[in-house]
């Protein structure tokens, strides 16, 4: 497994540790659980603009066929 090390403002960290302990979670499943989620919406907003592309662009790519 890789790890990473981030530079944290103390303001940062704090409000990171606050949001850990109100989800009653450490602060690393927070953390993961948080890249996971966005690393799956950037994967869901590309497709939604391909799907967006490809209806858009239906007719054009039948007449080009």
């Amino acid at each position: 497994m890789a790890s990473i090390t981030l530079d944290l403002s103390d303001t940062q960290f704090q409000k990171l540790q606050d949001l850990a302990v109100a989800h009653g979670i450490e602060l690393e499943i927070l953390l993961k659980a948080s890249i996971e989620d966005w690393l799956n919406s950037q994967k869901s907003e590309f497709v939604d603009a391909a799907n967006y592309v490809l209806t858009k662009n239906a007719e054009l790519y039948q007449r080009l066929a």
